[in-house]
């Protein structure tokens, strides 16, 4: 692990907070598992990415340039139609903490080893984290990673029923595990890798631990910008995004640009799905101004 400090804007509303949170951290604002997918495809000068310029009216990141993506909510922790590596596999990747604010409304999945309370949380979190990251990437870029078998993948999610079905995701009408079972879907959770996990610094008084997948479009289907959360969303060079500044780029943003700027292939990018470091940044004053300072791999 080496350290790297991120300069933040100047200002003197922010200056004084990181200087109060180093003199006395106090309590910090518990953590929201979160999910967000890292979509990529072969370009002819190199990996693209899809990424979204958030509207101004977000609570969070407003106009910031992110990756689909959104918090866990609680009926992700519904059992669904699942193929690909079980809940338990996944959280042997994912080593989610046991506990959150969603916990308590986990089910137990097929598969699911026996064992305490805590141990039974951390496998519920980590199949939640993977629903909420397949139905936050239909929710936000249309792009639905399922199939009517475990090694099938469907074609196209712009039909009339498929349109309904992520309308009623957006309104909270119907879950993941509802629609997937009523389409006779199961989720592929094979076509996800997993790339990084940060958690939000302390010093924010909104807090999400984050996990960050990748995933290809599956042949025939089409990310879209039809998100209201989103004011433009488009593929573009990684590298670009990176030349044009980052002043719209969050820390983990940043980071996983330039891995897939790096990366040989989409395919390469994707194919990774192993244990990461958790990097949490932390206030610190240096030579240029207050900075965020993580630690990476």
């Amino acid at each position: 692990m080496s350290p790297r400090d991120f300069v933040m804007p100047a200002s003197r509303g922010l200056a004084d907070r990181c200087s109060a949170w180093v003199a006395d951290p106090g309590v910090s604002p518990p953590t929201k598992p979160a999910a967000t997918v890292i979509l990529v495809r072969d370009g002819v000068d190199g990996v693209e990415v899809f990424v979204q310029r958030r509207v101004s009216t977000m609570a969070f990141a407003p106009r910031m340039t992110v990756f689909p993506g959104g918090s866990v909510d609680a009926t992700d922790y519904q059992p669904l139609p699942w193929a690909g590596p079980s809940p338990t596999e996944w959280a042997s990747v994912l080593a989610p903490a046991p506990g959150g604010e969603l916990d308590q409304a986990g089910d137990r999945h097929e598969g699911d080893p026996a064992g305490d309370e805590a141990e039974v949380s951390a496998f519920a979190t980590a199949a939640a984290v993977v629903t909420a990251a397949i139905r936050e990437l239909f929710e936000e870029a249309g792009v639905l990673l399922a199939g009517v078998r475990g090694h099938t993948a469907i074609e196209a999610t712009n039909t009339a029923d498929l349109v309904r079905a992520r309308g009623q995701l957006l309104t909270r009408e119907r879950s993941l595990a509802q629609v997937l079972t009523e389409h006779e879907l199961v989720a592929r959770t094979d076509l996800l890798g997993f790339h990084a996990h940060w958690i939000t610094p302390e010093i924010e008084p909104r807090r999400y631990d984050t996990y960050f997948f990748s995933a290809l479009v599956p042949p025939g289907q089409a990310a879209d910008a039809e998100t209201t959360e989103a004011e433009i969303a488009d593929w573009v060079l990684a590298c670009d995004i990176l030349q044009e500044g980052t002043d719209s780029l969050m820390p983990p943003t940043r980071v996983c640009l330039e891995a897939i700027a790096a990366a040989p292939s989409a395919a390469a990018f994707v194919a990774a799905r192993q244990p990461v470091p958790t990097v949490m940044p932390v206030p610190v004053l240096t030579d240029r101004g207050w900075a965020m300072r993580a630690d990476l791999p």
